[in-house]
């Protein structure tokens, strides 16, 4: 069992920066990948970024390479997205999810998600 607590949004303007936070529970954490997925307003969530259990292996999906940083602190058991030069389009609800697969970019992949953290990018 994992639970999962995001932070750090709030409301940016267009090429700024934020990170994110997602704070997980349990002694298990580090055999978990990790991914990032938002949901904008009136659409459907979407695959955003993911990494390994140990840090190495990250993949994104293209609108976000480039720009954004997916990153692991097991010994905090932390999972980071550095949003970097933040356009209008990233406005979203942003939630970290957990899985015991890799390379998966499918919401029915994940097992744990958090409650999610808000982020908004204003023109």
């Amino acid at each position: 069992q994992v639970q999962l607590v995001e932070s750090g949004g709030g409301l940016v303007q267009a090429g700024d920066s934020l990170r994110l936070s997602c704070a997980a529970s349990g002694r298990t954490f580090s055999s978990f990948s990790m991914g990032w997925f938002r949901q904008p307003p009136g659409k459907v969530r979407e695959f955003v970024a993911g990494i390994n259990w140990s840090g190495d292996r990250t993949y994104y999906t293209d609108s976000v390479k480039g720009r954004f940083t997916i990153s692991r602190d097991n010994a905090k058991n932390t999972v980071y997205l550095q949003m970097n030069s933040l356009k209008s389009e990233d406005t979203a609800v942003y939630y970290c999810a957990a899985t015991r697969l890799f390379l998966v970019t499918a919401r029915g992949e994940y097992d744990y998600w958090g409650q999610g953290t808000r982020v908004t990018v204003s023109s």
